[in-house]
């Protein structure tokens, strides 16, 4: 049998309607969710201000606005992570001034009381010494400590800002980067699994 046979069988074949092949688009493994049904779907404007509670860069919203719709969730972290590699070094501080210390939460903002969770019972010694090391890396560096804090006490948070208050400050950019592309993956996850506004 010719390869176009071959070819005619399986688009017309009930057990092989589904298969494709390497030049067809891909079958995705997850439905698209809610929220990024939603997402995919909103205003410019809408889906801008979404994605500035996710990371205030403009530059890295800018460009993942651009993109949709995404079909799924992993679609949207590879441009994520795409346009996080991309972020100059004014668009990093940008996305650094949307964080918070770590142990000093925004006041009345969830997210970040979510993610800090870890020093939320921390010892008044560990908060004190967490205050000077924030005040010591921001001396250095120039900006806010920023480390994915979600999942992570309050000591393996203090351990990371001893060890990469050392470090130059373009190790630490690049770290930064990092840090900041787990926690866009996290706040993209929630945004996309959202089931309403």
């Amino acid at each position: 049998m010719t390869q176009c046979c071959r070819r005619a069988l399986a688009v017309r074949s009930p057990s092989n309607a589904q298969r494709k092949t390497a030049t067809e688009a891909p079958v995705t493994s997850s439905p698209t969710t809610p929220g990024l049904a939603r997402f995919n779907t909103s205003q410019d404007s809408a889906a801008l201000a979404a994605l500035h509670e996710v990371c205030a860069s403009s530059a890295w919203g800018s460009k993942l606005l651009a993109q949709r719709p995404y079909a799924t969730v992993e679609a949207l972290f590879d441009a994520s992570d795409a346009a996080m590699a991309e972020l100059s070094d004014e668009d990093l501080a940008e996305a650094m001034a949307g964080h918070p210390p770590i142990g000093r939460p925004k006041p009345g903002d969830p997210t970040s009381s979510r993610e800090q969770r870890g020093m939320a019972g921390a010892s008044e010694e560990l908060k004190a010494e967490m205050l000077e090391l924030n005040l010591a890396y921001q001396d250095r560096f120039g900006h806010v400590f920023l480390i994915c804090a979600t999942g992570s006490t309050g000591e393996q948070m203090r351990d990371a800002m001893r060890t990469r208050i050392g470090n130059s400050p373009e190790q630490e950019r690049e770290i930064v980067r990092t840090e900041l592309g787990k926690i866009n993956r996290i706040r993209l996850t929630r945004l996309a699994e959202e089931d309403q506004d």
